[in-house]
């Protein structure tokens, strides 16, 4: 396939526009800072963002590569099918409970990121472990963002992934470098129309082709392939259920999503902001679906893509740059490549942004560097942004173990992190020996169950463990149930630890922890603490 001249020049522009977006929105942060925190003007935009910006940049963070990709792909899997299509609800429903139940304790305290009530309440060694799943995971989500972009450019254009991964990157790094926040907000705007226009125009030439079946017949009758609907069995119920809740409330603690409602200045923008953002995630993934269900539809034995199919090659992966490649004019296709580009973009400098914003105000300026200026503080997030998108540029040439390695973090960030911001925001006096012994509890539970992608086998093999083509799978909700187990383990051990120290049962100087000092003094000032936070949320209704 020859070099694709006019799909080249139109990445170029697209590229080109979304720079000098970055640049932009990086001076109109200057222009607007005037006496605000240079540090929170980078993180939370001086939590000054506009709220139709913070809206659109809150949907472009969750409508990403991966969803757009991913939600065409398990449509398209026989195995599959559209119920098994759980992110568009899952999503949905994790930034309504978010904004129901955790802008308001966030924002009430001045918090800044989501380790912030961690460090504060189990201390600055624990917060240094709980950041280990999140920062992995937002390396490897980088990273697999960038080789799915790579993967999609080479179909479509004949350049090479290499290629695109370094200018992908370079361009993210550079302009998230420059603004912060303010150019992640602005760029993801300016993507988030681009995915939307351009996935449109694609679906009537998809839909219409002469080697498409109609997708109303193929729901439900199966053609080239099974229906594109798909079935839940009976064994595979408890996997589909622990997958949505991972989904659900596994969504939650991610610095990602405390960014954009913590930068705009009113609660109730910020829970409107979380609302909204949910039903776009929702109706975004329709133009997905529909391109799974086309591609489940063709016969790719009339298309230039030939036999075998791309399930038949293990090429399921990329069906919706296949779709857009040979199931639409070349001109529509590169207008499809543009949405894929702006969705990978929007997703790559909002976890670029959130690792280098953690790093720099959780560990270097709280453990590292306490008495570290608020320049030298911005100056350690932008080196971060460096050295986390340089390193995860090089991880997206190993594209399958990055993706299996993200997936792992995640997990990790279900069973271990969710639980401990529970209990930081809503459980009182659990404290860091309930966190401590939580985080060992998830950690080994879910490492002990396996990963079949990463060919880890099951050292605990749960009800309903099968053996599949040499492979353990776990079809017990064993992600939830590990979730549910270390909040459990966090607050059954911190009362049995204050009990211990307060009755005598074990000496005073085994507190290493000092949960007895801290008790005494930590309730008044978290009362004190809520008043203020109370007053606040009154004085921004007063105001509103």
């Amino acid at each position: 396939m020859a070099l694709n001249i006019p799909g080249v020049v139109s990445l170029s522009v697209f590229y080109t526009l979304t720079l000098a977006t970055g640049i932009w929105a990086s001076w109109k942060s200057k222009k607007d800072q005037k006496n605000r925190n240079p540090t929170e003007m980078a993180i939370v935009g001086g939590r000054n963002i506009n709220a139709v910006i913070g809206l659109l940049t809150a949907t472009a963070t969750w409508v990403g590569g991966a969803y757009i990709n991913g939600t065409a792909e398990i449509v398209y899997l026989p195995s599959k099918g559209l119920l098994w299509v759980q992110a568009p609800v899952g999503f949905a429903l994790s930034l309504v409970i978010g904004g129901f139940f955790f802008i308001n304790p966030m924002r009430s305290r001045n918090y800044v990121t989501v380790m912030d009530p961690l460090q504060e309440i189990y201390g600055n060694v624990m917060g240094s472990l709980l950041f280990i799943p999140p920062l992995l995971g937002e390396v490897f989500w980088f990273a697999a963002i960038l080789a799915s972009l790579g993967a999609t450019i080479r179909v479509i254009l004949d350049i090479g992934s290499s290629l695109a991964i370094i200018l992908s990157a370079g361009t993210v790094i550079f302009y998230t470098l420059l603004g912060g926040l303010y150019s992640v907000a602005y760029t993801d705007a300016i993507q988030l129309v681009f995915i939307m226009l351009s996935l449109w125009i694609c679906i009537p030439f998809a839909l219409t082709n002469s080697v498409t079946e109609s997708i109303y017949h193929t729901a439900t009758h199966k053609s080239y392939q099974a229906p594109w609907i798909g079935k839940i069995e009976k064994q595979y119920l408890g996997r589909w259920l622990d997958d949505f809740f991972y989904l659900v409330l596994g969504s939650i603690p991610w610095q990602t999503y405390f960014q954009r409602v913590l930068s705009v200045a009113l609660l109730r923008q910020a829970r409107l902001i979380s609302y909204l953002s949910g039903l776009g995630c929702f109706l975004m993934a329709i133009p997905s679906v529909l391109i799974g269900a086309a591609a489940a539809s063709t016969d790719w034995n009339q298309t230039s893509y030939g036999l075998p199919s791309p399930l038949d090659r293990g090429e399921s992966a990329m069906i919706l740059p296949f779709v857009l490649h040979y199931l639409c004019p070349a001109y529509v296709s590169i207008a499809g490549l543009g949405a894929i580009a702006a969705a990978a973009m929007s997703s790559a400098d909002s976890a670029l942004l959130s690792a280098s914003s953690m790093f720099a105000h959780n560990i270097y300026r709280k453990i590292l560097r306490k008495k570290a200026s608020e320049r030298e503080v911005l100056w350690t997030m932008r080196v971060s942004m460096l050295v986390f998108g340089t390193g995860a540029a090089g991880l997206a040439f190993y594209s399958y173990s990055v993706y299996d390695l993200w997936f792992l973090s995640g997990e990790l960030v279900y069973a271990v992190l969710f639980p401990q911001l529970c209990c930081a925001l809503f459980i009182p006096n659990t404290n860091t020996y309930g966190s401590a012994t939580g985080f060992l509890v998830g950690l080994l539970l879910r490492l002990l169950a396996g990963e079949p992608a990463l060919k880890i086998p099951p050292v605990i093999q749960y009800p309903a463990c099968s053996l599949v083509n040499g492979t353990y799978i776990q079809l017990f909700p064993f992600k939830t149930f590990t979730m549910l187990l270390t909040l459990g383990t966090i607050i059954a051990v911190s009362y049995l630890a204050a009990f211990l120290f307060k009755r005598n049962l074990l000496p005073r100087r085994w507190d290493v922890c000092n949960i007895i000092k801290e008790t005494s003094t930590l309730i008044p000032l978290q009362q004190m603490e809520k008043q203020m936070g109370l007053q606040m949320i009154a004085l921004e209704e007063h105001h509103d």
